[in-house]
């Protein structure tokens, strides 16, 4: 189902369409923190990273609740634009020898990564609130204020020692 095709008839086949969406960019971001972590040079980035691992399996947990509510069984729908932030972070990644400015790197993928999710989790909590769907919504805003707080611990991280260490190379 593409996003502007005629399955994407109503308002709620849109919703359950960037559901799905999101749902596929959550299992995508889960498989490339691990590898995020392994290449940061700063524990503390590295841990950030990990961290954010359990948090994305129980985001995953609470989409799956919400396809529940819907009726609906959680399946994904290709994501190009989480599939071209995490491409671009590994061909970024890929051309940094320097372990301080390849952390520099891996904030922005990261934060990145973060902004997408911000947006459609915003999205997603203003569409269930105007389909009435009152059940989805402290689902989903329980995830939109961990990505908003992943975002924050990731500015915190480049702003009082990763940017300063790849500024010093």
């Amino acid at each position: 189902m593409g996003l502007f095709t005629k399955d994407i008839q109503t308002f709620e086949d849109l919703f359950l369409h960037q559901l799905q969406d999101i749902y596929y960019a959550e299992k995508q971001i889960a498989k490339a923190l691990p590898k995020m972590a392994e290449k940061s040079g700063n524990p503390q980035l590295a841990q950030a990273f990990e961290g954010h691992l359990g948090e994305s399996q129980g985001q995953i947990d609470r989409l799956e609740k919400v396809f529940a509510q819907l009726g609906e069984t959680p399946k994904g729908v290709t994501c190009p634009a989480i599939d071209g932030i995490i491409k671009e972070a590994n061909e970024v990644s890929g051309e940094i020898a320097d372990k301080a400015v390849l952390d520099a790197a891996l904030v922005a993928a990261g934060q990145a990564v973060e902004h997408y999710e911000i947006t459609r989790y915003g999205t997603l909590i203003s569409w269930a609130k105007q389909l009435g769907r009152t059940d989805a919504v402290s689902l989903l805003e329980a995830t939109l204020a961990e990505e908003k707080a992943a975002d924050v611990r990731l500015t915190k991280l480049a702003e009082s020692r990763i940017n300063k260490a790849a500024e010093a190379v």
